[in-house]
């Protein structure tokens, strides 16, 4: 019967004779050959460092993560040596590391209700074929260049369907939360919706009322498409009401899109059109002129 000593001399035999067979390959003699370890010591690992020479290989002409070839997208199984000792790991490639600062300020954007596509909105990316859209671009650059120093109101940004208020507001954001400061886009007529359905269901964590109070003290808000939804006088006066009341006492920047002027929004919050309502929509305007400036988009409709 073959000692232990044996046996593992005999193993250690074949993973030499294995790793040095594998050197003849150029390629992968020119690899290990970098790393500072004696053979011994890299014969013990020769799988491992064939697939992080596939892998190296693999991101040489890499175009981008979309082509990436790697088993784990956007990294490249690699290696470190660590007290004498080769450690294998994933590293994070260029466009990786680029991809994630380009979006680690995602973490300051709620969106409630909308399309998370928004939050991959840019500035850089509004079109500027269109001369209605001059005087809402210079504001948006205005405004971000000016938020530290002069926070100013927002804007009721009015206009036709499909102009692409949503998505110029939603661009200053993402600028502004590449600054730290927080944002939330809030689709008002499905918040509404689901606001009403329970102020205590749970989704995500977080009950509905705790969204409400948090679209009341974030820092910046849009409130998407007012005007469109089912109006009661609860969403008038206890969410709508209470929300800009705290918002305009607070002087948090609160931006709005809408198909409607506010004139047109009025009669819209009037409902009935009875006294009452009317003196209560009289209010909810004179709230948001206090919040906002009123700025009208008319241009292509860019869903087609």
């Amino acid at each position: 019967m073959k000692k232990v000593s044996e046996l593992v001399n005999n193993k250690n035999y074949d993973l030499l004779k294995e790793f040095n067979q594998e050197k003849k390959n150029e390629d992968f003699k020119n690899f290990v050959d970098k790393i500072n370890l004696p053979d011994k010591e890299l014969c013990k690992t020769t799988s491992k460092l064939k697939d992080s020479l596939c892998e190296f290989n693999h991101c040489i002409d890499c175009k981008g993560l979309a082509f990436c070839k790697n088993e784990v997208k956007g990294y490249r199984y690699s290696y470190e040596v660590i007290n004498d000792k080769l450690n294998f790991l994933y590293t994070p490639c260029k466009y990786k590391e680029n991809d994630e600062e380009q979006n680690k300020y995602s973490k300051n954007i709620e969106l409630y209700n909308i399309s998370s596509s928004l939050k991959n909105a840019k500035v850089k990316d509004i079109y500027t074929d269109d001369k209605s859209r001059i005087e809402i671009i210079i504001y948006i650059n205005d405004y971000i260049s000016s938020y530290f120093k002069d926070r100013k109101k927002g804007v009721y940004l009015t206009g036709n369907f499909g102009s692409g208020k949503t998505y110029l507001i939603a661009a200053l954001f993402n600028e502004l939360a590449k600054k730290d400061v927080r944002c939330a886009i809030c689709y008002f007529p499905e918040f509404l919706r689901t606001l009403k359905e329970s102020f205590k269901e749970v989704e995500e964590g977080l009950s509905y009322s705790d969204k409400f109070n948090y679209i009341k003290k974030v820092p910046l808000l849009l409130i998407d498409d007012i005007g469109a939804e089912n109006l009661s006088t609860w969403a008038r006066d206890e969410i709508l009401g209470t929300l800009l009341q705290y918002r305009m006492e607070e002087n948090l920047p609160t931006f709005f899109t809408s198909n409607l002027t506010l004139e047109e929004l009025e009669s819209h919050l009037a409902m009935t059109g009875s006294k009452v309502d009317k003196v209560k929509a009289r209010r909810i305007i004179e709230r948001i002129k206090y919040l906002t400036n009123e700025m009208t988009l008319i241009g292509i409709d860019r869903r087609k």
